[in-house]
Order: C-alpha cells, then sequence, then structure tokens
C-alpha cells in the first residue's frame, strides 16, 4: 500500500513537472480564456456521413472475388485511397474541444480519442501536420488532459470516422490521475462524492443526467400545451405543511426567528389558485428530515400542479396522458423496461380503491370492520404494528403497506384514501369516512399522490386541530395549524385538483436506474470524516 502511495505521488509530482516547464516555456494552458468550437463528435460523424454519401453516391465498392490475399489487399487500399482524395479535395474543417481519455504515440505519428458532451471521436495527430514543437508537447500531454483540435473529418482504412489535426491546443493541464480506462469509475462511494470523475469515466452515467434534463424539458413542455403557468415558491416558511414528514429547522437571524425548509410545494400553490392563477406548477426542491435509502433521499425534486374547476379524476387523466407522453418522449415507446421488467404505460391505468386492494391482498374487507378496536383487533391477528392512536384509517393505510404496494407493478391508480391519513383533502360525498385522493403505484412505489383539494375553511381548521392534536400526542411528521393559508380559504378557492410527483423517482423508471442516488447529481452522504462514526 506504501509503495502504491509513493507511486502515485511521483505521479502527480511529474504532472505538476510538466505544466511547470510549460509555464516557464509561455505555453501557460490556464491563461487561455476561449475555444471556439464548431462540432460535437456526434455532430462531426453525422456531418461527415451526410458529405461522404453526397460525393460518393453511385460509387460500387471493389469486388475482390477470386484474387488472392495480396492481390485483394492492393485493390482495396487503392479504392481507399481513391475514396480518401475525393473526399480531401472537398474537406470538413471541424474545431472540437474535450478530454484526452486514450493516446498512442508511435512515432511522428499518434493517435488519441478525446470525450466530449456528445461522445467520443478519435483523433490523428501528426507531427508534419502540427509542427515539431506542437507534437512535441502532445507527446507528454496526459491522460485527463483537455484539449482543443482543429483539423478535417475523415475515415480511416478501420472505417472508423476520426479528425485530422491541423493544430492542437491544450486547454486545461489536468493534475490528478483518473480511474484506469477498461474498467472505469466503479467504487459506488467515490461515484457520488466524485461525480464529475463519475460523468468523465462513465457513459452510462452521463447519459442518466442527460435524460434527467430531457424528462425535465418534456415535463414543462407538456405542462405548457396545456396553459399551465410555472412558478416559485418560499423554501424556508415558518410553517412546513403540505406532507407529513419532519422538517429541517435553523434560525434566522436577521428577523431572529425560527424557520423551517419547506417539506412540500403545496400551501403556497393553493394560495396562488385563490389569487386567480387557474394552472399553476412548480418543479423544485424540497427537504425532509428522514432517512436515506434507494429510494430516498433528504433533499429531492418534486412538482406538484394544481388546477381549478377540476378534480381528482382531471388529475388521473393528466398523469396517464403525461406519463404516456413522457415515455415516447424520452425513451421512444411506451413500453419501458425496469430491472428486466416490462412496463406499459401505453394502456389505461388500472383504478381500485384501497379498501377494495387491501381486500384483494390481504382478505380483510375494511368496509365491514365498524370501529377503531375491530380494526386494532383484526391488525393484530395479521401481526400489523400500529400506535395506539391510531384510528381505523390509519390501520388500513398500515394494511395496504403490508400487504399491497409490492403487489402493484404495473401502472395502478389506488383510490378513496382514508380521511385520517388525508387532512388536506375533500371528502367523498357517498361516504364521509373516505377522500377523493389517489396515489399512483409503479413498480411497487409510490410515484404521486393527488386530491380533489379540500377548500371549505371550516373543514380545513377542524383537519388542523385534529393534526395538532396527532402532533401534542407525539406525531412529528403530523401537519399544524397554518393561519394564513385558512385565511386563504376563507377568501375563497375554487373546487381545485392537484398533485405532486416525485421526479427522482420518475427519473429512476424512465432510466432504468437502481437508486436515487444515481439520478441525483449530488446526493446527500456523510462527511468523510464522520464516515466511520
Amino acid at each position: 500500500m506504501a509503495e502504491n502511495q509513493q507511486d502515485l505521488n511521483q505521479l502527480l509530482k511529474v504532472r505538476r513537472e510538466k505544466l511547470q516547464a510549460l509555464q516557464e516555456n509561455g505555453k501557460d494552458p490556464f491563461v487561455i480564456t476561449k475555444y471556439d468550437v464548431t462540432h460535437h463528435s456526434d455532430e462531426v460523424k453525422a456531418e461527415y456521413n451526410k458529405h461522404e454519401e453526397a460525393l460518393l453516391a453511385g460509387r460500387v465498392a471493389p469486388n475482390v472475388d477470386g484474387l488472392d490475399e495480396a492481390e485483394a489487399k492492393e485493390v482495396l487500399n487503392n479504392d481507399y485511397n481513391e475514396r480518401r482524395a475525393i473526399m480531401d479535395a472537398q474537406p470538413i474543417p471541424v474545431c472540437i474541444a474535450g478530454r484526452m481519455l486514450f493516446k498512442r504515440v508511435m512515432g511522428k505519428a499518434s493517435f488519441c480519442n478525446i470525450s466530449d458532451l456528445k461522445g467520443k471521436i478519435q483523433v490523428y495527430v501528426a507531427r508534419d501536420a502540427i509542427g515539431e514543437d506542437s507534437y512535441a508537447d502532445f507527446k507528454k500531454s496526459d491522460i485527463g488532459d483537455i484539449y482543443g483540435v482543429k483539423g478535417y473529418a475523415f475515415r480511416t482504412k478501420t472505417g472508423e470516422i476520426s479528425i485530422h489535426a491541423q493544430e492542437m491546443t491544450l486547454l486545461s493541464k489536468s493534475l490528478q490521475i483518473l480511474p484506469e480506462k477498461f474498467h472505469g469509475l466503479t467504487d459506488t462511494d467515490t461515484r457520488y462524492r466524485q461525480r464529475y470523475v463519475d460523468l468523465i469515466m462513465n457513459d452510462e452515467s452521463r447519459n442518466v443526467f442527460i435524460k434527467r434534463s430531457q424528462i425535465l424539458k418534456e415535463i414543462r413542455n407538456f405542462l405548457a400545451a396545456r396553459d399551465f403557468m410555472e412558478v416559485e415558491t418560499p423554501t424556508l416558511v415558518s410553517n412546513a405543511g403540505g406532507a407529513a414528514a419532519r422538517p429541517f429547522e435553523t434560525h434566522y437571524n436577521a428577523l431572529n426567528e425560527d424557520v423551517k425548509l419547506r417539506i412540500s410545494l403545496e400551501l403556497y400553490l393553493k394560495r396562488l389558485i385563490v389569487g386567480g392563477l387557474e394552472r399553476v406548477y412548480e418543479i423544485g426542491r424540497v427537504y425532509r428530515n428522514e432517512g436515506v435509502d434507494t429510494r430516498h433521499n433528504p433533499e429531492f425534486t418534486l412538482m406538484e400542479l394544481y388546477q381549478a374547476y377540476t378534480d381528482y379524476y382531471g388529475m388521473m387523466e393528466l398523469t396517464e396522458s403525461m406519463f404516456k407522453y413522457l415515455a415516447e418522449k424520452v425513451c421512444g415507446t411506451t413500453k419501458i423496461m425496469y430491472n428486466g421488467i416490462e412496463l406499459d404505460f401505453g394502456k389505461p391505468f388500472e383504478r381500485i380503491t384501497m379498501t377494495d386492494c387491501v381486500k384483494k391482498y390481504s382478505g380483510v374487507d375494511f368496509d365491514q370492520i365498524k370501529s377503531d378496536e375491530e380494526a386494532k383487533a383484526i391488525a393484530d391477528e395479521k401481526h400489523i404494528e400500529y400506535e395506539d392512536r391510531h384510528t381505523k384509517g390509519d390501520i388500513l393505510n398500515l394494511f395496504f403497506e403490508e400487504f399491497c404496494e409490492k403487489e402493484l407493478v404495473q401502472p395502478t391508480f389506488v383510490m378513496d384514501h382514508p380521511i385520517a391519513i388525508s387532512p388536506l383533502t375533500k371528502k367523498k360525498p357517498s361516504d364521509p369516512e373516505k377522500v377523493e385522493r389517489f396515489e399512483l403505484f409503479i413498480n411497487g412505489w409510490e410515484m404521486c399522490n393527488a386530491y380533489s383539494e379540500l377548500n371549505d375553511p371550516i373543514d380545513q381548521r377542524e383537519r388542523f386541530a385534529q393534526q395538532d392534536a396527532n402532533a401534542e400526542a407525539g406525531d412529528d411528521e403530523a401537519e399544524h395549524t397554518d393561519e394564513d393559508f385558512l385565511n386563504a380559504l376563507e377568501i375563497g378557492m375554487p373546487p381545485t385538483g392537484g398533485i405532486g410527483y416525485g421526479i427522482d423517482r420518475l427519473v429512476m423508471l424512465l432510466t432504468d436506474s437502481q437508486a436515487i442516488r444515481d439520478v441525483l447529481l449530488f446526493p446527500t452522504m456523510k462527511s468523510l470524516d464522520k464516515k466511520d462514526q
């Protein structure tokens, strides 16, 4: 181990010495402020293929049948040279820039691979083309250095589209050692802590985050087509409401006031509905003081939207349409694969009430249970743990979590939750113990949560009062009365449908990623100096 560290230190020292030599010779790469890039790697290849097709149209490949090996080789070489001459007579000039991830020096000529945002491309570097001094500097370059390459595109004898360099400009000197190229960066802890190295070494990781950006873009396109307005609301709040979760707390020195980081976007967006903005949404970070696992990170991205004059059925239609749209736009098909399982977003999503779902998978019909005591008795019988404060509705939800969630693989709307776990939702007129709410489950995961929003300020005050009582009884995830929000409801909120989506889980599904940390550029990690504590 000590010997390996000594070798590493020597390699790092050599890199710094190379930089110092460049600086002493007036070639400091860090004084360069810009480089004019005309193409990315994939654009070079696409443009060359199109150009080649046009210039060589009608040209037939030579027939080498019946020729011996030497004769066939000569014929093919002559054909290549003729093709190359035609293409070189009308070259495609390019300027690319990126990180060098491979280099092979062969005397007066060398090859390297340059990696940029769109992929990798081979570069042919010849002494006679770039000059002796420049070539000597290039030979001393290191894997990880960032280069600007000016030249023209061509196709090698092996068929690979490459760039014939005419100028090589060192734009940044890498002073660290990248992981060994054949194995990449495989240590997950290092991948998450040094995402910048992960993005360099792992194309799969980079593609996930490119696709994440595309998903967000297409969500915005979808909602814009439905006349939704994107808005921003506070992240520091005095009352962290809108969800059942523990908030992070801090102190605002200027106001000498304790505040919280938001756990939801809901209550401020509803205030905007009251103000007459009929269709609003926000995509933003929320913060919940909870554990970390493959599907949870304390800081994550939530999207909530609210639409006046509709209900939870309207939210179902919107959700089903949006998931189908995203699958088609991002994956090119409504049938996607996740962890080897085909998920079909193209056919109508199943709809089932929570009560019927629990009956289907546990055999217990909560419509036949008349009291909290009966519910607790059946929970004891089924070995479901609960708290003394729990009601029949709470226990129904515990049954659902235990028996049902894992069974809901294909997209399924679970509807009509108990009122006990839905303090911001309208009651069902036909059954006041239930509310007009649904959650979408895919792959056993909750993907979104939607309501016909409660707009009765008197009912809402009573629900908040029950939540305050739950908090007093020890529920640290309970809501708290929000007087300003109640005042907004008293001003008057129209009938409204609302929904919240976990963006990170959606990205996991559409990119076939197994952990939430794989779709967060910088996931929450324990500090290195506290890692072993």
